[in-house]
């Protein structure tokens, strides 16, 4: 299994930013997908993630209303749509896999990871 994340980038404050996690080898459709992120010092947290088969989806309320989360089943992909982004979102973000039922926030919980693509945002 191969979690590649990328769209990255530097932003201004408010701004928005479409992350994208092309997955690769996954056996079953029946992954649940999430997004994480790890500011400098600071622990990673979960940030956004879907069921891939059934397209549920959920979000701590950090950034609820703000970060969307889909997925494109045709091309393996998961997106992460970041709108009204502040400078607490600067951070490394990662895309993994689980395949556990239902979801967690656990980065434990998950059995793959990503790279990680860094988002920064100027105040």
């Amino acid at each position: 299994v191969q979690l590649q994340a990328s769209g990255g980038g530097l932003v201004q404050a408010g701004g928005s930013l479409t992350l994208s996690c092309s997955a690769s080898g996954l056996t079953s459709s029946n992954y649940y997908m999430g997004w994480f992120r790890q500011a400098p010092d600071k622990e990673r947290e979960f940030v956004a993630g879907i069921r891939w088969s059934s397209g549920n989806t959920g979000y701590p309320d950090s950034v609820k209303g703000r970060f969307t989360v889909s997925r494109d089943n045709a091309k393996n992909t998961v997106y992460l749509q970041m709108n009204s982004l502040k400078p607490e979102d600067t951070a490394v973000y990662y895309c993994a896999a689980g395949r556990g039922r239902g979801m967690s926030y656990y980065t434990g919980w998950y059995d793959y990871w990503g790279q990680g693509t860094e988002v920064t945002v100027s105040s």
